[in-house]
């Protein structure tokens, strides 16, 4: 039996039990960064935040004594239990937007916050909208994570056949040349998942994944980690209920 299916068996044998009683720890998400348009409707932005707002969320949870953790942090609380520092949360980025280096990045470093990004590989570098690799090195040398958040933004619910190889074990391998370090994480695209592909993480090598809003898979909740989108027009209070309301369960619910 192969390394992956031998984590995925004791993950799918043990997992559930040493999740069960663990609290969800508080996980954001953020797409663009940038000031909104004209264009922009009410849906767009949730998914838009203006740089203001971003600086005051961050200096909200700086100041209210929040830590920053990172995905095997996460990882080695949702298997062992190990601890984690007073009042841990992780961010996250989706999509290889340039605003999340040349905007939220000095941010981040002012309060000492790291993060994961999970990069979408055919938009890297390919318009000043999107990170080139350099800056995605970059970003993995000073002590955030890269992921992979597949080839094209693709419905993970519609893989089949090769396009497993394709759409994420050619990009995980990708981000490792450009990064040098092993890419163990993974972002479903709009959040979407199924049960019937969680099989096929395990098997190209990820410890975990994460998902949106939906509740976790109860039989592998280390493969759909629940996250909250951080809306644009949440001011910091807002930002700080939705945390506190929207975590604190068990960590399969």
């Amino acid at each position: 039996m192969n390394k992956p299916l031998i984590s995925l068996f004791f993950l799918l044998l043990f997992g559930q039990v040493s999740t069960a009683q663990l609290t969800q720890i508080p996980i954001l998400c953020y797409h663009q960064i940038r000031d909104w348009k004209l264009k922009d409707s009410q849906t767009d932005k949730a998914y838009i935040i203006p740089p203001a707002i971003f600086r005051a969320q961050m200096k909200m949870l700086a100041d209210s004594g929040y830590h920053t953790i990172l995905p095997n942090e996460l990882y080695a609380y949702l298997i062992s239990g190990k601890p984690l520092p007073s009042k841990p949360f992780m961010l996250t980025f989706d999509d290889t937007n340039e605003d999340q280096y040349k905007v939220a990045r000095p941010i981040l470093i002012k309060y000492h916050f790291k993060a994961a990004y999970f990069i979408i590989t055919d938009k890297i570098g390919t318009h000043k909208w999107f990170m080139n690799s350099l800056q995605i090195k970059q970003l993995s040398d000073e002590g955030n994570v890269i992921g992979c958040h597949t080839l094209s933004h693709g419905n993970f619910k519609k893989l089949t056949g090769t396009a497993w190889q394709t759409e994420i074990a050619q990009p995980k391998k990708t981000l490792e040349q450009i990064t040098g370090k092993p890419v163990d994480y993974f972002a479903f695209p709009y959040g979407y998942w199924n049960r019937a592909g969680l099989p096929q993480l395990h098997q190209l090598g990820f410890k975990a994944a994460f998902q949106l809003e939906q509740p976790r898979y109860p039989k592998d909740p280390i493969m759909t980690i629940r996250r909250l989108v951080a809306r644009g027009y949440w001011n910091p209070q807002t930002l700080d209920y939705n945390i506190k309301h929207d975590f604190g369960r068990p960590a399969n619910k």
